[in-house]
């Protein structure tokens, strides 16, 4: 049976690729940060799930979980990581803490390095273990591409993760390992009932606060509306099987949000955004 991790699985895109990969035959090592989380999903998915508990930006207990995967494929290859955990953390740029900038980037991309650099010789950048090299999968974003306003740290990470992404593909060929983007525009997950519930009134007193309530609103709005949580683990798992893989898998619910990150001139989409947003008259 070919065994894959999946990071951040307790909830969102995560859950939706463990129950496409349970699914589809393999078993899964999925990480949570809560023993609650942990029980949960090995109840909901069976044996064939295998919980680690860790934090991404928690290096000893990331090698920790690596051995524990380690110790199950007893000498083979890993056969998929898909570096999903991630946070979002909203607010305008000018305004910013920088500790909350600095979480942002720690969670998102140090951590999914953090991450890489633990499974990789699973993966068989160590060239003793048996079998087929395994393959990474990223989860990246629209916003990986396409920046919007507000969200410029969650961006700044996307964007650094499609780049370290394209770099690592390009290391990792020496073993033989491959990178795949993945990158969802709007998702059904709770990442997005949260939104009406972010706190703006630090922001209060800045130029921006009008536009950030629109943008509240519009993010639920959007979050109604958004691809099912197993469309993308669908193309994770196409990711991990087919055999030559695209380097980036686009998913979005509508045609705009595509035409947005690839086709139109970027000066036309600032001017909709801010005309959106009420950014620009």
């Amino acid at each position: 049976m070919k065994m894959v991790v999946v990071t951040g699985a307790s909830t969102g895109i995560g859950w939706g690729c463990v129950k496409v990969l349970v699914a589809s035959g393999f078993r899964v090592f999925g990480s949570v940060r809560k023993q609650a989380d942990a029980e949960r999903l090995t109840k909901e998915f069976g044996a064939t799930f295998t919980p680690l508990i860790f934090d991404v930006t928690d290096e000893t207990a990331v090698a920790t979980g690596a051995k524990q995967v380690e110790a199950a494929l007893a000498g083979e290859t890993l056969a998929g990581l898909v570096n999903n955990a991630g946070v979002a953390v909203p607010g305008p740029l000018l305004s910013l803490k920088i500790e909350d900038f600095e979480r942002q980037i720690a969670v998102n991309l140090a951590g999914a390095l953090i991450v890489t650099q633990a499974f990789a010789p699973l993966l068989g950048a160590d060239r003793s273990r048996k079998g087929a090299p395994g393959r990474i999968v990223m989860i990246s974003s629209v916003g990986g591409k396409n920046a919007m306003p507000f969200l410029g740290a969650y961006c700044a990470s996307k964007f650094g993760l499609e780049g370290m992404s394209e770099s690592l593909r390009r290391e990792l060929m020496i073993f033989g390992i491959d990178v795949i983007i993945v990158a969802p525009g709007t998702v059904a997950t709770p990442i997005w009932e949260k939104a009406d519930a972010v706190d703006v009134t630090p922001f209060a007193n800045t130029p921006y606060a009008p536009a950030l309530n629109r943008l509240k609103r519009a993010m639920v709005s959007m979050g109604k509306q958004g691809l099912p949580p197993e469309r993308i683990g669908e193309a994770v798992k196409t990711a991990l099987t087919v055999m030559k893989p695209k380097t980036r898998y686009t998913l979005t619910p509508s045609p705009m949000q595509d035409m947005m990150t690839t086709t139109l001139p970027k000066r036309m989409v600032d001017t909709m955004i801010a005309r959106r947003l009420g950014l620009k008259a």
